[in-house]
């Protein structure tokens, strides 16, 4: 894959809360290790040409041409590109700068449409002042990564934060490994609190704040995927999988899986068996 990146030194980190790390630009080349990591900032791409997918946490994408990414702190995520349409972008890392988004998800994907050319305009030319770096060139990228935050707003429907994402997301990572490790157990929000040393209502504040929704809400999205998990791979009975995906009773998982599913448990095994 090649790749060049150039970093910030000195930027003006009053302006608007948050400061432009680097920038970068990718192209693949059949090199690609495709290994997930994570950041302690932010990461906003813009997809100059081809086609691939991105994998966040367990889930896959597809994106391509003048496709944007925004990608919160602290969130495991890779790239892979489609074969004979290799992916080229651009990459800006920012610090403390947290999105939220209305999919109570930490990551969005959406075209840019009518806005292609301005948005290109403004990574592309961050990417080249950062590259010369001639006279004022980190004042230039902070106020241009500035305008280009509004004119994501203007086009989508999420906010955003300048709090330290550093902080915030670092606390609420925690949080949500040990649930996402241990949701098959009796998790309350007093076990929670206790492990996250996080006064309750202050923990709830900050995770539902950070991640789009409450840690409990959280918990129960990932009963339901591991439910989801269970009857498609196994033919363990509704009361069992129920209860290997941590539901207290099988009258509560039915009632949250047909809340999140739009379906009960049995008709959503039926429909992928016969897929």
């Amino acid at each position: 894959m090649g790749t060049s990146r150039y970093m910030m030194k000195d930027a003006d980190t009053d302006a608007a809360g948050s400061r432009l790390l680097y920038i970068s630009h990718s192209k693949y080349e059949n090199d690609w290790p495709s290994l997930p990591h994570t950041h302690p900032f932010s990461e906003l791409f813009f997809v100059k040409s081809g086609q691939g997918s991105l994998r966040v946490e367990h889930e896959e994408h597809p994106i391509q041409k003048d496709d944007f990414v925004i990608i919160n702190a602290n969130v495991s995520h890779t790239e892979t590109s489609s074969v004979g349409k290799p992916l080229e972008y651009v990459i800006l890392g920012v610090k403390d700068l947290t999105f939220s988004f209305e999919s109570q998800k930490e990551f969005t994907i959406f075209n840019c449409g009518n806005e292609q050319q301005n948005l290109m305009f403004y990574m592309t030319t961050m990417l080249r002042e950062l590259k010369e770096k001639n006279k004022d060139y980190e004042s230039i990228c902070q106020k241009l990564l500035e305008v280009l935050i509004i004119k994501l707003m203007r086009q989508t429907n999420f906010s955003f934060g300048t709090e330290s994402s550093m902080e915030i997301s670092g606390e609420c990572l925690k949080l949500k490994r040990y649930i996402e490790s241990n949701y098959m157990h009796d998790l309350t929000l007093d076990v929670l609190a206790d492990f996250s040393h996080l006064n309750k209502y202050y923990m709830v504040h900050v995770f539902t704040k950070h991640c789009g929704c409450s840690p409990i809400q959280y918990l129960c999205q990932m009963r339901i995927q591991a439910s989801k998990e269970l009857l498609l791979n196994t033919d363990y009975s509704i009361a069992e999988v129920a209860q290997s995906s941590g539901f207290a009773s099988q009258s509560y998982f039915a009632q949250c899986f047909q809340k999140n599913c739009g379906m009960t448990a049995s008709s959503y095994r039926k429909s992928h068996q016969k897929k």
